[in-house]
């Protein structure tokens, strides 16, 4: 029996110098590692920032009625190009009965006076004739019975402008008639035929008939983080991305930058505005969401190399140049702009060296 287990103790002592054997042979014969390399290239280099709004008009206007009442006929709808004077809407005028009835008393009055001027007017007139009073005592008469014959005209005029909107004296003049104040296309008319409206005066902004924009002017209307703020200026270009339209990029040239911020969830924003080049034959909706690339500097055509491939020393900045089949020796660079991916290389390497890529590596 024990002639058995010390058989068995050395079968396993011999499996595992064996094994440790084979292992280490093994590990000796591991292949070596291989870094990938790359060349330099010439590319454009683009450095921006980031600001995100929406395409607007330059110039929008809401048409508001001068008179308040009922919309009794709408002559547009939503997208329909108008000149200036076409007309958008007629608007019905709902009397106000105290001003109505103000009105006809004052004409009540006015005749009254009439009356009694043209009385006063025609006795001194036969008297005048016949030379019984002079052209002095005559007058205050005359002028009197005028006096009355305009009010009684102004009374008329106040009615007809309270019950019709129409001015006796403008003739066909009428504010009843809503009409476009500019050349452009009508973007909105938020009201309905049969729809009340409220004049707009001094204590009212009055109801909106319609909103009319030049869309042959439109703009970029977005916001620049505080951050970004320091680094743009007016004069600079933008590169718009409109979601509606991801495969067509348009220009736009820096306008306008807001001298104060506005806080928003916490952060300081700026308002910007820009130019938008629009293409012949584009037509660009109101209303657009868009994001802006501001373009801080650019270079065309620069030697560069991907910014993962840089390594630094002492706040200097250097790569691995392959002298030999996986020989690599360490050069120091001058770099310039720099776009968050590529890099300017200003000096150090050329086109034709290998550059050695730390983070990828393969094993033969």
């Amino acid at each position: 029996m024990k002639n058995i287990i010390r058989t068995i103790f050395f079968i396993t002592l011999g499996i595992l110098f064996v094994y440790t054997i084979y292992y280490l042979y093994n590990k000796n014969q591991e292949k070596p590692t291989v870094y990938k390399t790359i060349q330099a290239f010439e590319t454009d280099i683009v450095k921006k920032t980031l600001a995100t709004g929406s395409i607007v008009p330059r110039r929008e206007i809401n048409i508001k009625p001068q008179v308040s009442g009922i919309i009794e006929k709408i002559f547009v709808i939503a997208g329909t190009h108008v000149s200036k004077g076409d007309m958008i809407a007629r608007i019905k005028i709902i009397p106000n009965m105290i001003n109505l009835a103000n009105a006809e008393s004052r004409i009540t009055r006015a005749k009254l006076a009439l009356e009694n001027a043209k009385i006063d007017f025609d006795r001194n007139q036969k008297m005048f004739d016949q030379k019984m009073i002079s052209l002095s005592e005559f007058q205050p008469f005359a002028l009197a019975y005028k006096s009355t014959k305009e009010e009684l005209d102004a009374a008329e005029n106040n009615m007809a402008l309270i019950k019709e909107g129409v001015s006796k004296l403008g003739g066909k003049v009428t504010n009843t008639i809503v009409r476009s104040t500019i050349d452009g296309m009508i973007l909105d008319i938020p009201v309905k035929e049969g729809g009340s409206v409220i004049e707009s005066n001094n204590f009212n902004e009055g109801t909106t008939i319609a909103s009319i924009a030049d869309m042959g002017e439109m703009i970029f209307d977005g916001k620049v983080d505080e951050s970004e703020v320091g680094k743009i200026k007016p004069g600079m270009d933008l590169i718009l991305t409109i979601g509606a339209l991801d495969t067509v990029k348009f220009n736009a040239n820096l306008e306008y930058i807001a001298p104060k911020g506005i806080k928003e969830n916490g952060a300081i924003q700026f308002q910007i505005k820009a130019k938008v080049n629009l293409q012949k034959g584009m037509f660009l909706r109101a209303g657009y969401s868009s994001t802006a690339d501001i373009v801080l500097a650019k270079k065309d055509k620069v030697l560069a190399l991907p910014e993962g491939v840089l390594q630094f020393e002492n706040e200097k900045t250097f790569v691995d140049v392959e002298t030999a089949p996986q020989v690599f020796e360490k050069r120091f660079l001058q770099t310039g702009l720099s776009d968050g991916i590529n890099i300017e290389i200003l000096s150090g390497i050329n086109k034709t060296d290998k550059i050695k890529d730390p983070n990828v590596e393969t094993v033969e």
